[in-house]
């Protein structure tokens, strides 16, 4: 799927958490995933997909994630909690 979108990826429920954008969203958790690159991600074990916002521009994305990257953690876990009350993995609805 080629659209810009924010995401974050979460170890597990309430675990580590990564923000990030992206243009290919099925592209990018696959890297994540198989720790191709190296990076925090493939440090922390974080893959799991728990929130999606996808965005008409890159640049729309691009100041979405910077807005929520610079939220402290509990915004975050409620953003993610309001969208994804069970944490589920939401890579296979995603794609």
């Amino acid at each position: 799927m080629r659209q810009p979108a924010v995401y974050i990826l979460a170890s597990k429920p309430y675990g580590t958490l990564y923000v990030g954008v992206t243009s290919n969203l099925a592209t990018r958790i696959d890297a994540h995933r198989s720790g191709a690159v190296d990076g925090f991600t493939k440090e922390h074990g974080v893959g799991r997909l728990v929130y999606v916002e996808l965005h008409e521009t890159m640049l729309e994305a691009i100041q979405r994630e910077k807005r929520i990257k610079k939220w402290n953690r509990a915004w975050k876990l409620e953003l993610i909690a309001k969208a994804n009350p069970l944490w589920s993995d939401l890579s296979e609805q995603a794609f």
